[in-house]
């Protein structure tokens, strides 16, 4: 618990200082207002990520003082994730780094975690396939292509004040739950103190974004979250691994369905950033309108409003992710049914045709 503390606090402390920097070093400033993916109204420091990094390790040395093995294991986990993290700070500060290059940093992360920690993953509960991965090569394809895919739908998602911060803590906290159920407290001691850390940065992030994750926060979470779930499902048996896919399916299923939206509906690369992402949809169709002000302030509020519209999605999984972790086939239908709710209202809002519950009315 003592981590906890120190975690949020150092990120408190940290981000605060990171805000009365960038009045004075722009290279740290998002000041590009106008893009596909731009919903703020003006620069804010985005080198967030580096708040939460930074607690991350104190948290991690005050655990090492307390559980030298525990404090050990979580620093060679901030090691394993160094590529990720930097790779997108680096991208923050000099806006230079290519996507590819960010993704490519991420696999090796993931690499490195692999041999590192033995976060691989050998097996998803399927009867057929299950043995396929005893074989090495296929395991560390797996596993990185599943790291590196939940990073980048953290990124994805990381487009509104307060929407991946507070999705990563929902995860954190029920990674750190389960493991209490099965007594790993190397995993639950690490995830209590990310979820920590990250709630510290989220005290400046929402709801008037003074600061912003950026690419290194956001691919730093995104792996964290992703380790600590393969971690859990390999080293306890008892967790079904269905357990960790319905617990990450939000941003997961972000990657699948942009790429498939990009690739096969819009014909174009599925790199190239577009504006049709579900948050952005809920942003334009459901709470765009719902202030009669225009301006700054208007605009921080309204992109304030969008991110609990996701929340409460990304929580349809969460939670029974994390009452059910042990049970299968429960878990598969969870699975099923956010799959097709998803589909089903990104179809409903793109056609205008969204629950009129959901709208938020303009105020006169």
């Amino acid at each position: 618990m003592h981590s906890i503390i120190v975690s949020f606090f150092v990120a408190l402390f940290v981000g605060f200082f990171i805000i009365k920097l960038a009045a004075v070093h722009e290279k740290t400033l998002d000041s590009e207002l106008d893009g596909a993916q731009k919903f703020h109204s003006h620069p804010v420091p985005r080198i967030g990520g580096l708040a939460i990094f930074l607690a991350m390790a104190a948290g991690a040395g005050l655990a090492y003082l307390r559980a030298a093995a525990i404090g050990a294991w979580i620093f060679l986990l901030l090691l394993s994730s160094a590529p990720a993290f930097g790779s997108g700070i680096i991208e923050d500060w000099t806006k230079n780094v290519s996507v590819m290059y960010r993704l490519v940093f991420t696999l090796l992360a993931a690499v490195i975690g692999f041999f590192v920690l033995d976060a691989a993953i050998v097996r998803i509960d399927v009867s057929f396939i299950d043995p396929l991965l005893k074989f090495l090569p296929l395991s560390l394809f797996f596993t990185v292509l599943c790291v590196a895919g939940i990073a980048n739908g953290i990124n994805i998602i990381d487009g509104f004040n307060g929407l991946a911060g507070a999705i990563s803590i929902f995860i954190s906290l029920s990674l750190a739950y389960v493991a209490m159920q099965v007594g790993d407290a190397y995993v639950s001691t690490a995830a209590l103190v990310l979820a920590g850390s990250t709630a510290g940065f989220l005290i400046w992030n929402y709801p008037y974004g003074l600061i912003f994750l950026g690419d290194g926060g956001a691919y730093f979470l995104g792996f964290m979250l992703a380790e600590l779930a393969v971690l859990l499902i390999a080293r306890n048996p008892e967790v079904s691994a269905w357990y960790a896919a319905l617990l990450m399916i939000y941003p997961a299923f972000e990657v699948i369905f942009s790429i498939y939206r990009k690739k096969f509906v819009r014909g174009i690369s599925p790199g190239i950033p577009d504006g049709v992402h579900l948050h952005m949809l809920v942003f334009k169709r459901l709470v765009r309108w719902t202030l009669g002000a225009q301006g700054a302030r208007a605009k921080t509020r309204r992109n304030a409003l969008t991110s609990p519209y996701l929340w409460l999605l990304s929580l349809t999984a969460i939670i029974p992710a994390t009452v059910f972790w042990r049970y299968k086939w429960v878990l598969v239908g969870f699975s099923a049914l956010f799959v097709a709710g998803y589909t089903w209202l990104y179809a409903q809002i793109v056609r205008f045709n969204a629950p009129q519950w959901m709208i938020l009315r303009r105020k006169k």
